[in-house]
């Protein structure tokens, strides 16, 4: 067990792509507990046509046109928009956490389970890590750190696993349940022990739902940061979730918006 006021050192696993993960995030945890090392995922060419397959055996060839729908009018609709907010939203981090990551070890890859991650972690030994990433992990990967491996899930679990809670949420008005929830991975679809599960007051009539499932989790990294340090001290213990419904959603539906935007309006 650490002593008692020794921040965790940590392990961020995110993709490359995403600044608020890879640029945001990191300076929060070098900020608020102690940056080890950073997994950096890349997009490996042929890994979008696999989700697509997945999410067509998933809801069918006629959802799925429903899934295309969406995407498209969200490119339309939101993206310049949500991208000019993730640009104000990494500089927001920064200057509010503002230390320096330049010197901290980085592996990039594209899969989360290759030899080298695995050899990374191990060389890091590091107290805890945070996965940021749309992959499955293997124990092999997040039973290395040694208080585990945590995801803060955009979404309430396990009413809304998977990655895109918020949105169903949402979609379904179970608004009480609009948030995020910390939790430790285990090997199912975010089905591992909950740690912390928060919100914030977000506006639906104006924040986009990639706007809000960013928001769930960076409005409440003050209580992350303390509940991860509590675990890595011994002092943390899991909520309990018995008896509480448990569904895995898939990709957003412009039906679904549709309904989600009727009913909000």
């Amino acid at each position: 067990m650490d002593q008692a006021g020794t921040p965790p050192r940590v392990v961020l696993m995110c993709h490359e792509e995403d600044r608020i993960d890879a640029q945001g995030l990191a300076a929060w945890i070098a900020t608020s507990m102690r940056l080890a090392g950073l997994v950096v995922l890349s997009e490996r060419p042929g890994r979008k046509m696999k989700r697509f397959r997945s999410e067509i055996r998933r809801v069918g060839w006629l959802r799925f046109l429903d899934v295309i729908a969406f995407r498209a009018y969200y490119r339309a609709r939101y993206a310049r928009a949500d991208a000019a907010w993730m640009d104000a939203e990494v500089a927001r981090l920064r200057a509010r956490y503002p230390a320096r990551t330049d010197d901290v070890p980085v592996l990039r890859c594209a899969e989360p389970g290759a030899p080298a991650v695995r050899k990374f972690l191990s060389e890091i030994a590091p107290d805890l890590m945070i996965a940021r990433c749309k992959f499955i992990l293997e124990p092999e990967v997040f039973d290395i750190p040694r208080c585990g491996t945590f995801v803060l899930h955009p979404g309430i679990c396990p009413e809304y696993r998977n990655a895109h809670g918020c949105f169903w949420a949402l979609a379904n008005r179970d608004l009480e349940r609009v948030g995020m929830t910390l939790l430790r991975v285990d090997e199912g679809i975010d089905t591992g022990q909950v740690y912390l599960q928060s919100s914030y007051e977000f506006d639906e009539s104006l924040e986009s739902h990639v706007v809000i499932q960013y928001r769930a989790v960076l409005e409440n990294l003050g209580a992350i940061a303390h509940t991860l340090v509590a675990v890595c001290e011994g002092r943390g213990r899991p909520l309990s979730v018995e008896g509480r419904r448990s569904a895995a959603w898939g990709q957003p539906w412009l039906s679904a918006y549709r309904r989600w935007k009727s009913a909000a309006s």
